[in-house]
């Protein structure tokens, strides 16, 4: 024979074809998995900013209340607005509201982040592509009296 034919052989290209079904089949799932990683970790994102915020807010508003002649909101007990980076935020029992210029405002939130926002009382964000929105979110309830703290919950069961 002058000259060897070159090429893979019909069982050469079984077995790779096999070990490419084997490795998609395994990665597939962990792809799947990380979408899942990506909206628990947003919600937990979302959860400590609401914290971080409402903190904030109060902190404002305590110093305000202590500090009457350099305030520069009209933070009362129980109602008024705090002045958060330029913004105003509506507060109940000292705490950011949680509607519409509230807990939004103080923690800096759009609905076009990948979440959707609703409801008032408790204040509702739900990860957009979550299996099951309803157990994939974050809620944030003004605290029902002064002297008391706002109900922040997260579910990550339905991510």
């Amino acid at each position: 024979m002058a000259g060897k034919a070159r090429g893979f052989t019909l069982i050469e290209l079984v077995i790779v074809i096999t070990i490419v079904g084997i490795l998609a089949a395994v990665a597939l799932p962990r792809f799947v998995n990380l979408q899942r990683d990506a909206r628990i970790a947003k919600a937990q994102a979302i959860y400590g900013a609401i914290k971080s915020a409402a903190a904030l807010a109060k902190a404002r508003c305590e110093l305000d209340l202590a500090q009457p002649t350099l305030a520069t909101s009209t933070c009362t007990a129980t109602a008024g607005t705090v002045n958060m980076d330029g913004a105003s935020v509506t507060m109940v029992n000292r705490y950011p509201a949680a509607a519409v210029g509230g807990i939004d405002v103080a923690v800096q939130l759009t609905a076009s982040e990948g979440i959707s926002i609703s409801g008032g009382a408790p204040r509702i964000y739900q990860m957009n592509g979550a299996t099951d929105p309803a157990t994939c979110q974050v809620s944030y309830s003004a605290p029902a009296a002064v002297g008391s703290a706002p109900t922040i919950d997260v579910a990550t069961d339905g991510c």
